[in-house]
């Protein structure tokens, strides 16, 4: 602004004046003013004139663990549309399971005093917030809970939604059902094979370790699991696959060998029901988890001072495949 000043030969308080619309300026002034403004390519910065009033960022934080995951990218448009809605720019960084890189993103975000926080836990502990929340700066944690701090939180009914494609399996006949899973460190996968046990032990079936596998990250690795336990001596008749990347290897396996072994995976996904054979998966609204906890959010930034709040949504069975 002093560069402005200068060059349109005016005080600092008139550029103030017409870069802010204010009234019964001289049009001569406001003339050169703008002209000035143009020539130098001035911009005024909203965060510091924010940061000196003490007033509000119209910025909210998003951290999510990874970015291309298409999961994680509805998640954050679903945030983007209502973030627009209130006028608010969504800053969006990916912690890549990392619980490090997320406390850094989240006290890199603090620090250019965002309105607030939505968070997918990478981490077990976020203790490292609770100066921030009790400073002003209302989180709300989605998809996974938050470690040693009290939050609002918007899950999926990770246990319940297993629990409904084990019976579908069951229901079907079959007794040997194996399961892939990421990590058991995962909160959604600890959760979603927690349901699958407790579907089994519920039908009186004990479970065979050798059925379980972990460690399972992506399509590629979730093909070479299904060929591996089809050439066990004692085959599962059906899978079920915890994450829609598992979901897209075992369909790949069971296809290219021409298996009819049963298969219910976690997650729906783009283009499923264009996949070569049918399965089932267990479908849930992606874009309102993401609503959901932005809406939370928003209402803690307008000053509801409730106790936080767990929110659970629904899942359902749906038939896919070609």
């Amino acid at each position: 602004m002093v560069d402005v000043a200068d060059r349109a030969g005016v005080s600092v308080k008139t550029v103030s004046r017409v870069v802010n619309n204010a009234p019964y300026v001289r049009q001569d002034l406001v003339d050169r003013v703008l002209a000035a403004v143009t020539e130098l390519g001035y911009r005024s910065n909203g965060l510091a004139r924010t940061l000196r009033s003490g007033g509000a960022t119209s910025t909210i934080g998003l951290v999510i663990e990874e970015i291309g995951n298409p999961f994680y990218a509805t998640v954050a448009a679903a945030v983007a549309e209502v973030a627009s809605t209130h006028g608010t720019m969504l800053l969006t960084a990916s912690s890549e399971e990392d619980p490090q890189r997320e406390q850094d993103l989240l006290l890199d975000l603090c620090s250019r005093r965002v309105d607030g926080l939505l968070v997918v836990p990478a981490g077990f502990d976020h203790t490292f917030l609770r100066v921030e929340v009790e400073m002003g700066t209302p989180v709300v944690f989605l998809d996974r809970p938050a470690g040693g701090l009290l939050a609002d939180t918007v899950l999926l009914d990770n246990r319940g939604g297993a629990e409904a494609g084990i019976r579908h399996l069951l229901a079907r006949g079959h007794r040997r059902i194996a399961t892939l899973l990421d990590s058991t460190a995962v909160y959604t996968m600890a959760e979603r094979l927690g349901g699958a046990q407790h579907a089994l032990a519920e039908a009186g079936i004990t479970g065979d370790p050798a059925l379980i596998r972990d460690g399972v990250a992506d399509p590629d690795t979730a093909a070479h699991v299904t060929a591996d336990l089809l050439d066990s001596a004692d085959p599962p008749t059906a899978f079920f696959s915890t994450n829609n990347r598992i979901t897209v290897g075992v369909v790949r396996e069971l296809w290219r060998r021409g298996s009819d072994a049963a298969l219910v995976g976690f997650d729906d996904f783009e283009l499923s029901h264009l996949m070569p054979r049918p399965f089932t998966v267990i479908r849930y609204d992606t874009r309102e988890l993401g609503r959901q906890a932005a809406r939370l959010l928003f209402q803690r930034i307008d000053g509801d001072d409730s106790p936080p709040t767990t929110t659970v949504l629904p899942t359902r069975l749906v038939e896919r495949g070609l």
